[in-house]
């Protein structure tokens, strides 16, 4: 994929609100001459992209630059807390933080604003229909307490997608005025269809996203809660790798980290450790076989350094692994082949063709990283995302999420955030530097022309020629 050229991005920055905002907030105002330094307002917008030419660019077209409205709370709020009934959901797979999410929302709802009626909605999306059975939680922050101490989600999760009618059909039941939906590129499409029916109906229930991947790649959130916490699991696993293959000869220590189409972790969590030697990604094409492949260059490195370390995102290679018929999980992803395993087979295989012993340790940590609970760092990241989101649905504010962007956390439109995925740039600085750390070649042969495929050709048929001529004499 090629680097964004954002001066070509229609970016939507707009955000819904189910209107004007006329009760005055909770939260006390410093008043600091005449400003009430507390409150962010609607004015108040963080540049989307900050570089020159995107500015020249601006100029040249005379056009104002795009910008994103800023979170906070807000000195006018829309629902009238006494009244309110709110719910949370979990959606998908786990991810260290969600704990720690539900417990920021649930005490800013109550202590920040007074909100008594608060509900957890159990097993996704499925908790909201009555087929399921499916039993809602009232939350207080008793109920939370120490749930940010777990590993999951305290409310549990499910995948697969539910009738969006039906789903909008239990918020009307449960009266409930704005609704918070945790989780990732499935769930945020979701809710954008929900936020859509709840217009179609004229009803006014705030629909507010918070992005969940561990895998960093929902688009215009600069980094996700979870995948700090997920770099450091990863880099503990790396480190583990990196010590079994230095300890025998010809080592080779293979670990298969998440990330179905975007090969952040792998990447980040090789530059944490500076003890990989070769990264791979779905983003970044590569070849097994030949003379520039994997295992060619593998061979080079063992015979120079008698071991290396190899790190790969669950999504790189596919062309190698994935069925011919695509299949899908409940959902709706594809389902990948196991690179991991592949390569441990491939590795094995062609060291005994060639004749030359090595030793493989292959480590797949993906169920131990995600379902860990959170470090300080993402602790505190997730309890300001359930802050700000709170703040955003109090103002009336819907069909958005809260994302982290140029280092201030700004409000998104659902539909501008799924437009398209986040991948590495390959020729941006993440990947630079860690082909820099790594030392590692493209790991892809060169392309042969036409005319250079046919000369091949014609020099083993004359090849074949000659032995078959010697074996007649």
């Amino acid at each position: 994929m090629k680097e964004i050229d954002y001066t070509k991005e229609k970016i939507d920055a707009a955000i819904q609100t189910l209107g004007p905002a006329k009760i005055d907030s909770p939260i006390p105002g410093i008043d600091i001459g005449g400003e009430y330094t507390n409150f962010a307002s609607d004015s108040d917008r963080i540049l989307f992209y900050q570089r020159e030419r995107y500015f020249r660019h601006c100029l040249e077209k005379r056009i104002d630059p795009v910008t994103l409205e800023l979170a906070g709370p807000r000195k006018k709020i829309y629902f009238d807390p006494k009244k309110l009934r709110c719910a949370i959901v979990t959606c998908g797979g786990l991810c260290p933080g969600i704990n720690d999410v539900i417990r920021s929302i649930v005490l800013a709802l109550y202590h920040t604003y007074g909100v008594r009626h608060i509900y957890g909605i159990r097993y996704g999306l499925q908790g909201l229909i009555p087929k399921y059975g499916h039993e809602m939680l009232e939350l207080n922050p008793s109920v939370v307490a120490n749930i940010h101490e777990m590993g999951g989600t305290f409310l549990a999760s499910s995948r697969g997608p539910q009738d969006i009618e039906e789903i909008v059909d239990a918020l009307e039941r449960l009266n409930i005025g704005l609704f918070f939906l945790i989780g990732g590129d499935g769930t945020l499409h979701a809710a954008a269809s929900i936020t859509d029916e709840v217009a179609r109906r004229g009803e006014k229930i705030s629909i507010i996203g918070i992005p969940k991947t561990i895998d960093n790649d929902i688009f215009l959130v600069s980094r996700s809660f979870g995948f700090d916490t997920a770099v450091e699991m990863a880099a503990q696993a790396i480190r583990s790798a990196h010590t079994e293959a230095t300890g025998a000869p010809n080592g080779v220590g293979l670990v298969k980290l998440m990330g179905r189409h975007s090969g952040f972790i792998a990447a980040s969590a090789a530059l944490a450790l500076k003890e990989v030697n070769f990264v791979l990604v779905p983003e970044i094409d590569l070849d097994i076989e030949g003379e520039h492949g994997l295992l060619s260059i593998l061979r080079k490195r063992l015979i120079d350094r008698k071991h290396a370390v190899i790190v790969a995102a669950e999504g790189a290679g596919q062309k190698y692994v994935m069925d011919k018929e695509v299949k899908r999980d409940p959902s709706g992803n594809i389902k990948l082949g196991d690179i991991g395993k592949y390569l441990r087979d491939q590795i094995k295989n062609y060291f005994n063709r060639i004749k030359m012993p090595v030793n493989i340790r292959y480590i797949d940590p993906s169920y131990i990283i995600r379902s860990v609970p959170a470090n300080v760092n993402d602790r505190i990241f997730c309890g300001f995302l359930g802050q700000m989101a709170v703040h955003a649905g109090m103002a009336g504010k819907t069909g958005m999420l809260v994302s982290l962007w140029n280092n201030r956390y700004v409000h998104v439109p659902l539909k501008s955030a799924i437009a398209r995925r986040k991948e590495i740039d390959p020729n941006g600085r993440l990947w630079l530097s860690v082909l820099e750390s790594t030392g590692q070649p493209s790991l892809k042969n060169p392309v042969q022309t036409s005319a250079e495929i046919c000369l091949q050709g014609k020099k083993r048929t004359l090849k074949t020629t000659r032995r078959s001529a010697s074996k007649r004499k």
